[in-house]
């Protein structure tokens, strides 16, 4: 039976795709390696374990790569384009899209299909570009707004909600306080943020019990906007149902964390007052405060999750990413306790 090199290797060439296929771009990821070629896109799940999914079957890659079409379809209609099977034949491979199966070869692997974006449209490329413009944020907002009004209620409980931000703490202050990974200001954002969640502890069980924790996106960056006419956003987290369950303003102040990073911090307001308007609410601004503290300390301790891989990619740049993100949490915790003091009259 081939091993997983002997699939990248066929994968990344050209003739693997057709005879009109010119080129291939391989970008690996931490759980996926991604071919890219002129007009498509083929991803590939790594078969990996980890806390928070099991790409190690084969029948687990083949039920998450259906899984990735159909959640990604909600936010990205059109762009998600299918299955294919990577099949073993007489000693060779080849790729067959899954309507054309049964075919006679034995499937070894499976993967996403994808109509390539372009990149320049990417809302990380535009920001980056400072081309933003009013019209596309409208219609990002459109989407999102109508987005999050029709999807369906998470199955999770008040108490359950507030348990899962303590576990994230739990393993962010596992991870982050480590001697060798510790980095500067790391253990007083951690204390902030502890103090916080106990502050906001009532308020995180009552979006849950008012029903305001939805199926969402789950990984809403600039990175996964794509702002066409009209826009789409892709990459759900298609391999865990609770980190889809969110309330939409913790995504939407993931994203206005993101996008500040990325160099827009303007974006964020503008992003909270629009999904406010569309769902008729705000939770405030103390929720804000915490969501966003909690998503860059989260961002933060994913970052340095790098350095623990056997050969970690780039790991001169995760340390001063998670060093941003640090600081962007404390600002975030010094408005959180700004935001609890009673006005002056």
């Amino acid at each position: 039976m081939p091993d997983i090199q002997a699939k990248l290797k066929f994968l990344q060439l050209p003739a693997s795709y057709g005879p009109t296929c010119q080129q291939v771009e391989l970008i690996e990821t931490h759980m996926s390696w991604v071919f890219l070629l002129e007009h498509q896109v083929f991803k590939l799940k790594k078969p990996v374990r980890f806390p928070f999914l099991d790409f190690s079957s084969l029948q687990a890659r083949a039920f998450y790569c259906r899984e990735e079409v159909r959640l990604n379809a909600r936010l990205a209609p059109g762009v998600y384009l299918g299955v294919a099977a990577l099949q073993w034949h007489d000693g060779a491979f080849a790729l067959v899209f899954e309507p054309q199966l049964p075919a006679p070869g034995e499937t070894v692997d499976w993967l996403v299909v994808m109509r390539r974006l372009p990149r320049h449209q990417m809302l990380r490329e535009l920001i980056a570009g400072h081309a933003v413009a009013k019209k596309d944020l409208d219609a990002l907002l459109a989407l999102l707004g109508a987005f999050y009004r029709n999807a369906p209620v998470a199955p999770v409980s008040a108490n359950d909600y507030l348990q899962r931000f303590q576990h994230e703490q739990r393993l962010s202050r596992e991870l982050l306080l480590r001697p060798a990974l510790a980095l500067p200001d790391v253990r007083l954002a951690l204390d902030a943020l502890d103090a916080a969640l106990l502050q906001c502890a009532d308020l995180l069980r009552a979006r849950a019990a008012q029903g305001h924790v939805l199926d969402g996106h789950g990984d809403l960056r600039p990175d996964h906007v794509c702002l066409l006419d009209p826009p789409v956003v892709i990459d759900c987290l298609e391999f865990n149902p609770q980190l889809r369950q969110v309330d939409p303003f913790d995504e939407i102040a993931y994203l206005g964390l993101e996008c500040d990073m990325a160099g827009a911090p303007w974006m964020a307001s503008r992003l909270v007052a629009g999904i406010a308007e569309a769902l008729g609410e705000h939770p405030g601004p103390v929720l804000l405060y915490f969501y966003t503290a909690y998503r860059a300390m989260v961002r933060a301790r994913l970052t340095m999750a790098h350095l623990l891989d056997a050969r970690p990619r780039s790991p001169e740049h995760w340390p001063a990413l998670a060093q941003r993100y640090v600081a962007r949490a404390l600002l975030a915790l010094e408005a959180f306790n700004q935001s609890l003091q009673p006005e002056t009259p």
